[in-house]
């Protein structure tokens, strides 16, 4: 299928070809009919991609304070390769989609196949969205007006949280799509509406819709207003520009009356002034999008769904609600358009919205000869053609990558290229990312098929990079199927799953491995080495600055990504095993008490009579080291700073060393892997994978 993809690094749209998505089970695979673009939102992002280096590090200030933090912990080369990694990534646009469903997941209810629906579903000829996402398309309601849903929902919710009354006046700054959508709801609120803006195109059609205007660059905005509220000041004022000035704020406030509101749904500087808002008591809120559950996972990816008693209008009620307002006539789309084209001539339906000439509002893409429903072969998309089949368990690794997220395109492809290997298939669940990495790694075939790629009869080797929750499932499917196995740390979530995974291995030769790369680092390897002379019991503290990461991040879900214990603390465990080589006889945890209750200080006692402490600390400073390995032993101190500064006091045969840059063990950690699938021989036997796994689960699930 096409999709319209957008680099941010060369600022190229293009259309190209990617697997059809796989389907979820709260999930619904939609065909395109006719999708819109929205010139505001899109054409900021084409144009940011356009702009030089120093114009885009302008553009985004809280980004270059996060790429300073990184070069000064982890150096000069690691942070460009990851600021170079971020922009590479093609980015998909679109996100006001009519289409026909073709699939529906296990647990969907509500939809089913050929149902017409709304959706925030990319520009592609297939999409993939959540339940929650969509909704049904009324059967007077064309596919065009439609279209405008995700954007109405937008100016509705705008307009709930300013809380209008019948008679009430307001000012609507900015008539662009939003904007123009929000002076038709007022209206259909019986409001007297104020319309501002630049473009005389765009007054008019304020004007049209029943609002009186003003041209901000000739007009007298704040006389205005007193005339349009009968001398007392505007209710309220609707926000729904796209500027860095403060202007449309401080104008919004003068026009006010007392206790007006004002509510942002656009974008506009925000140096607020205190006495244009203490001698008013105004009130200022930022709109949030399309209403309550943007941005919640537990909505957007889970489908739990508020109680209507307590949340009248979601997401998914204000796409309804703007559906019925298209339904009885309230709102007219027509006019909002400015601009048709063929989904084919995608590319030069952007090049119009960033001519200025052009007038550009709104500008849809019709879905011609749309395809079939039935979507199965168009799950795979092949780059070259295969090899010779290779009988799954020789020597010879080719591998199969299930996920292409960052740290698989970060470290884990680059490694495993280099290693040799013959890579087969990458697989991810759109199959956009897969497509990305497939060519630039040089893979076979990429596809949204994870479960196809157990059946290959090339692959004898799987790399499982995917999100955690589905760690153990492909861990059984590869090792039901005799495949060598490396996933990407942790094993698994539970010890059900560990059970399953330990009977699976006692079944099969094949070769399992977590990505415990730590372990490889070559000053650890050097620690080790030095300390194979000491037989004594070792001292061990390892203290992780960890930073904070947002609750309602997926890794902090105990049920997606295991909670930060199971899901990075499993590192440090597995390191604390190989430098005492030694099993954990006893062990205490005590919680840290902060924000998230997400930081932890275990203390460990081995068979040897070694102790280890694991600090893991979430509310340090983001300039101290992030990961501080220091052994007491025999009259020997080590301390390893980032995997990049080893300091040695009272050892006669090692010196202190510093890397150029930091270096965890990951590219020796893959090349042992490949090594061991060659041999057969472990690189981490699989006794230390089980301990580990077993120990932290039972950690993770022992509230202090």
């Amino acid at each position: 299928m096409k999709q319209v993809l957008q680099s941010l690094k060369t600022g190229e749209t293009s259309l190209q070809d990617v697997p059809v998505p796989s389907v979820g089970k709260n999930e619904l695979l939609i065909r395109s009919n006719v999708s819109v673009i929205s010139a505001g939102t899109e054409r900021m992002l084409v144009e940011f991609g356009k702009a030089g280096f120093l114009d885009k590090a302008r553009s985004q200030p809280d980004k270059v304070r996060q790429v300073v933090q990184k070069l000064l912990v982890d150096g000069v080369v690691p942070t460009l390769e990851a600021v170079m990694s971020k922009l590479d990534e093609p980015l998909p646009l679109g996100y006001c989609n009519v289409g026909i469903v073709a699939g529906v997941g296990t647990e969907v209810t509500a939809f089913n196949v050929g149902d017409r629906v709304v959706s925030n579903g990319h520009h592609s000829e297939y999409v993939v969205v959540n339940q929650n996402l969509c909704a049904k398309v009324p059967e007077n309601v064309e596919d065009e007006p439609a279209a405008f849903t995700v954007l109405g929902a937008i100016a509705l919710q705008s307009v709930r949280l300013a809380s209008p009354t019948l008679g009430e006046s307001f000012a609507v700054f900015g008539l662009g799509l939003v904007g123009l959508l929000v002076v038709q709801i007022l209206r259909a609120n019986g409001c007297k509406v104020l319309g501002l803006d630049y473009d005389p195109k765009r007054l008019d059609l304020a004007r049209a819709f029943g609002a009186d205007v003003v041209n901000l660059n000739s007009g007298e905005p704040l006389e205005a207003g007193l005339t349009l509220s009968r001398g007392m000041g505007m209710d309220g004022a609707i926000v729904a520009t796209a500027t860095q000035s403060d202007a449309p704020i401080k104008l919004a406030a003068d026009m006010s009356r007392k206790r007006g509101r004002i509510v942002l749904v656009g974008v506009a500087g925000l140096h607020l002034q205190r006495d244009d808002f203490f001698k008013k008591e105004l009130t200022f809120q930022v709109s949030a999008s399309y209403g309550p559950g943007r941005y919640e996972s537990k909505y957007e990816e889970k489908s739990f769904d508020y109680p209507i008693g307590f949340v009248r209008w979601t997401e998914q009620r204000n796409f309804e609600a703007f559906l019925d307002l298209l339904a009885f006539n309230e709102i007219e789309t027509t006019s909002l358009v400015s601009h048709r084209y063929n989904f084919q001539e995608a590319v030069s339906a952007y090049e119009t919205i960033l001519d200025p000439s052009e007038r550009s509002l709104g500008v849809v893409l019709e879905y011609q000869n749309p395809l079939p429903v039935a979507v199965k072969s168009d799950q795979s998309l092949s780059f070259s053609a295969s090899s010779h089949p290779v009988e799954v368990g020789i020597s010879q690794p080719v591998v199969s990558f299930i996920g292409a997220g960052s740290y698989a395109a970060k470290v884990l492809l680059p490694r495993f290229k280099d290693s040799g290997c013959r890579l087969k298939t990458i697989a991810s669940k759109t199959g956009l990312s897969a497509t990305y990495l497939g060519k630039k790694f040089g893979f076979e075939v990429a596809s949204s098929d994870t479960l196809g790629i157990f059946n290959c009869s090339d692959t004898n080797t799987i790399v499982i990079a995917s999100r955690h929750d589905t760690h153990a499932k492909y861990v059984l499917e590869g090792l039901k199927a005799g495949k060598n196995v490396f996933v990407e740390k942790p094993l698994c979530l539970n010890k059900h799953e560990l059970d399953q995974i330990s009977s699976a291995l006692a079944e099969t030769e094949a070769v399992l491995m977590v990505g415990f790369n730590r372990r490889f680092s070559p000053l650890v390897s050097e620690i080790k080495k030095d300390l194979k002379d000491v037989n004594a019991p070792r001292s061990i503290v390892i203290t992780i600055n960890a930073g904070t990461i947002d609750s309602h991040h997926w890794t902090q879900d105990s049920e997606i990504g295991g909670g930060r214990l199971i899901g990075e603390v499993c590192h440090f465990v597995d390191l604390l095993h190989h430098l005492t080589d030694s099993k954990v006889t006893r062990w205490s945890k005590s919680v840290v008490k902060n924000k998230n209750n997400d930081g932890f200080i275990l203390s460990c006692e081995f068979t040897d009579g070694s102790v280890g402490v694991i600090n893991y600390l979430t509310d340090g400073n983001n300039f101290f080291p992030k990961e501080r390995i220091e052994v007491f032993v025999a009259g020997r101190i080590y301390q390893l700073n980032n995997f990049r500064n080893l300091k040695v006091w009272g050892s006669k045969s090692l010196r202190g060393k510093r890397l150029y840059r930091q270096n965890k063990g990951q590219a020796q950690c893959i090349a042992t892997f490949v090594e061991s699938v060659s041999s057969g021989v472990p690189a981490i036997s699989r006794e230390d994978i089980l301990n580990v796994s077993a120990l932290v689960i039972e950690m993770a699930e022992m509230k202090r």
